[in-house]
């Protein structure tokens, strides 16, 4: 740990003081005991490298419905949204792993960004922090996270759990890392949100930590009241916060706000989404922006599933010209079969492959070769 933290460690550590703190809390006596609290105001307009997180409260929550595939969020009030990360113990979500920092972010009426932070010096003074948090929660209209359905969240009511508190009420969810893996992850592969910081808002971290020191440092600082141990910590955990409110601003008006190659993504998601209309203008700028092949295999798609079949075979010759593809050839040979009443190019595809099982690669060629005879005789 000394060396995590560039200094020796303490000659002799000693417990923290609870009454005392050198990190940004104030010390707030409750009916559940004492609550370790930050609350700090940012200014309008305060910026993530390029968004502004203003710009969250007024996204269009149907485009993040589309782009989460959860129909559920296209009604919230994003200028109620509750944005939570939680820093913790370990991993996973078992009975003995705590969430000892929880960062809070919302926008108050009069357009500023509140972020709070809840810490737990002592491991069995959670019930404060958790009574907070239900307060929080149950004046939100959605829930911001970034992989907060996989772990924020179960470690969450679990601690409810295990504290025999009430549960928090339920809220609608958007998890920020389902979409950031939909529309970026063909350009940036794993999705970390420190990555999306740098690659998409154009915000680079100085002097961060790794994930991986987060419970060490805790560990440390409970053994030897080291304040000096959490001040990272902190720092990161209302870093994670504020970006993702700048995400969602982003998120919400992605056709202009995108990088050209992570439109590709875009056109996809929101063909999964059965947006069609969305999803070919997406296509369209990604045709026109991106200058990847890929592009024209999803405008091709998109425009299949609109029933234009002459914009989808154009695009699937297109793109086959281009790219060495057995799915796009199976494409084409569909196409040309049913559409353009050409077995013989039908055909032409089969001989190039079409990486279809056996059985029905046969069963595709007899038929063609069936179609392509009987137009040889009345051609004759």
């Amino acid at each position: 740990m000394a060396e995590i933290l560039g200094r020796p460690a303490p000659p002799e550590p000693e417990p923290a003081d609870p009454e005392r703190t050198l990190l940004p809390f104030v010390r707030r006596d409750t009916e559940r005991g004492p609550l370790y609290q930050r609350l700090e105001r940012l200014g309008r307009s305060y910026r993530v490298g390029r968004m502004s997180v203003d710009v969250s409260r007024d996204a269009k929550p149907e485009i993040l419905a589309l782009l989460a595939l959860d129909p559920g969020l296209a009604e919230v009030d994003l200028g109620r949204a509750l944005y939570l990360d939680t820093e913790t113990t370990g991993l996973g979500s078992g009975a003995g792993v705590l969430a000892f920092l929880i960062g809070l972010a919302w926008f108050e009426d009069d357009g500023e960004l509140v972020m709070e932070q809840l810490l737990l010096r002592r491991p069995g003074e959670e019930h404060a922090l958790l009574e907070l948090l239900r307060e929080r929660m149950a004046r939100a209209s959605v829930l911001v996270s970034y992989n907060g359905k996989a772990f924020d969240l179960p470690l969450l009511r679990g601690r409810f759990v295990m504290n025999r508190l009430a549960a928090p009420p339920e809220r609608p969810h958007l998890d920020l890392l389902h979409v950031a893996r939909r529309l970026h992850k063909r350009r940036l592969g794993a999705c970390r949100l420190i990555r999306l910081e740098a690659d998409v808002l154009g915000y680079v971290r100085v002097g961060d930590i790794e994930g991986g020191e987060v419970a060490a440092r805790y560990a440390h600082y409970l053994r030897s009241g080291d304040e000096e141990a959490l001040r990272a910590v902190v720092d990161h955990n209302a870093l994670d916060v504020v970006s993702m409110a700048a995400l969602v601003g982003l998120y919400g008006e992605p056709f202009a706000a995108l990088h050209d190659e992570d439109l590709i993504g875009l056109a996809e998601v929101l063909h999964r989404a059965k947006a069609l209309p969305e999803a070919e203008r997406a296509a369209e700028a990604a045709v026109e922006r991106a200058f990847d092949p890929e592009a024209l295999r999803v405008r091709a798609r998109i425009a299949k599933a609109r029933g234009d079949r002459a914009r989808a075979l154009a695009d699937f010759e297109s793109f086959t010209r281009e790219v060495d593809d057995a799915d796009a050839r199976l494409e084409l040979a569909k196409l040309y079969e049913h559409h353009v009443k050409s077995p013989e190019k039908a055909l032409e595809m089969l001989e190039r492959g079409t990486g279809e099982a056996p059985a029905d690669l046969e069963r595709r060629r007899a038929r063609l070769e069936r179609k392509a005879a009987r137009g040889a005789a009345r051609s004759r």
